[in-house]
């Protein structure tokens, strides 16, 4: 039996969680798998996400975050270390240059990033437009009159 394997769709992209949610469940696959640096992606309200990136090591001067068309990119660098010859016996943190891309889905705004303890947390939060929010609409009688029922109308999330 052939297997697709969706999670690294799952894992960089932000907003589509119910549609991959729904295609894991269905297909049976589990998340998983990780590369460098790691990374979670939480929701933290309806229309609210965070990125946790680990990026023990770096200085906020050696990260960059970029929001451009539905794509957030985070990129760190390491300047060499040139104080003290010291010579490596074991390296066992990774001191490598990285690029995590992550998709977004549409109004997905990034609101602000905090480097704390190795963690880089980067909020996000879906902003709808005012076109695309539920609005109510009154439906008035048929005698011209004001006394109208007021009927919600609903916009899929």
């Amino acid at each position: 039996m052939r297997t697709f394997d969706l999670s690294p769709l799952y894992r960089s992209t932000v907003g589509f969680d119910r549609m991959f949610s729904l295609l894991d469940s269905s297909a049976g696959f589990e998340t998983g798998g990780s590369a460098y640096p790691p990374y979670n992606i939480e929701r933290t309200g309806d229309n609210a996400y965070r990125v946790t990136v680990a990026v023990a090591g770096f200085a906020e001067s050696e990260l960059s975050i970029e929001s451009k068309q539905n794509t957030l990119t985070i990129k760190g660098e390491q300047k060499p270390k040139t104080e003290g010859k010291a010579e490596v016996l074991y390296q066992g943190i990774a001191a490598r240059a990285f690029e995590r891309v992550f998709r977004l889905a549409d109004f997905v705004e990034v609101k602000s990033a905090v480097l704390q303890n190795g963690l880089l947390h980067i909020e996000l939060v879906r902003e709808l437009p005012e076109a695309m929010k539920p609005r109510s609409i009154r439906i008035s009688a048929g005698n011209g009159g004001s006394n109208g029922k007021v009927v919600d109308a609903k916009v899929a999330a």
